[in-house]
């Protein structure tokens, strides 16, 4: 078609109808965010000459997106929620905040309703006979290296298979399975007794991959381990540590490696005692150290929309 309409008083006029941003009424910061998307879109077709069946393939394709329920898996798998990490850890810098173990995705697959359980959690739940014992364990400490008292750690990751409980589509895991949360004591450590995990892929047939699929990419994650910490007189931390020695550690499809989240993973003995399944288990030390707040306040939590379940 190699035509360019975009700049026409008729299409100016249009998006400005479409956004209704010329109206008092509505919400005004979610027109100038919808006139910026559109109007960035309605610019993309001109510049690219995307042709009207491209555009309904595109349509096309947020349908299967939605019925398949894979946004957050693909926000992070085309670097937007890095993008997002990359914007905080600038904010930080501009305002003087330094240090702390660094921040990296939260990703799709948290549920909220974790039991909590008093410096020690054993969350293996559901026999895995692929999966040997481990043990994580650190100590929290805040902004001036003293241990902090009363912090909650939240731990999540994938089984043998590389499924997480509650979105398993095996339905083999009880819905706790592998999750926990510890409050730390005046010593500022936790502990979670586990099980070793494995990465995961994309569903092979889902919407995420059909689109890496388009672009000649994997979708595919290094053995990792998810971390939410909460304190009262420092900022939340999400992050999550890769499992030393995997091969996709700096190939990881969503991007959520850093230099600093790779802990070593050691070989200790003495784990029928600890109640784990066998004597000789992996150890990974994870201490966390934690930023202050900003004026008083939390600037760190992200409010979306996360699974729960209650144990």
């Amino acid at each position: 078609m190699s035509v360019r309409v975009f700049e026409t008083k008729e299409v100016q006029e249009l998006l400005r109808a479409a956004t209704n941003i010329d109206s008092n009424d509505g919400n005004a910061r979610f027109k100038q965010i919808v006139h910026r998307l559109l109007g960035d879109l309605f610019k993309a077709i001109d510049d690219l000459d995307i042709t009207p069946d491209e555009v309904w393939t595109g349509i096309n394709y947020l349908n299967k997106l939605g019925q398949d329920g894979e946004a957050a898996l693909l926000a992070a798998g085309l670097g937007l929620e890095k993008y997002l990490d990359i914007r905080m850890d600038a904010s930080d810098k501009a305002i003087g905040i330094d240090g702390g173990t660094p921040r990296t995705i939260e990703g799709p697959l948290y549920v909220a309703g974790a039991p909590l359980r008093d410096g020690v959690s054993k969350i293996d739940i559901d026999p895995d006979v692929d999966a040997g014992p481990l043990v994580i364990h650190g100590t929290v400490t805040g902004p001036d290296g003293q241990q902090v008292a009363g912090a909650v750690v939240e731990c999540w990751h994938a089984n043998s298979k590389g499924f997480y409980s509650h979105f398993d589509p095996t339905g083999a895991q009880s819905d706790f399975n592998l999750r926990g949360a510890v409050r730390t004591g005046a010593d500022g450590k936790y502990e979670f007794r586990t099980l070793m995990p494995v990465g995961y892929g994309c569903p092979p047939h889902g919407a995420t991959q059909q689109l890496l699929d388009e672009i000649a990419r994997h979708g595919n994650r290094p053995a990792h381990v998810h971390f939410f910490v909460t304190s009262d007189s420092q900022r939340k931390l999400t992050t999550q540590f890769n499992i030393e020695g995997d091969p996709l550690i700096w190939d990881d499809f969503a991007y959520a490696t850093r230099e600093d989240l790779i802990p070593h993973v050691a070989e200790r003995s003495g784990g029928t005692a600890l109640g784990l399944k066998a004597d000789t288990y992996k150890d990974i030390e994870f201490n966390i150290s934690l930023t202050p707040l900003v004026q008083g306040k939390d600037n760190q939590i992200v409010n979306r929309l996360r699974a729960s379940a209650t144990a």
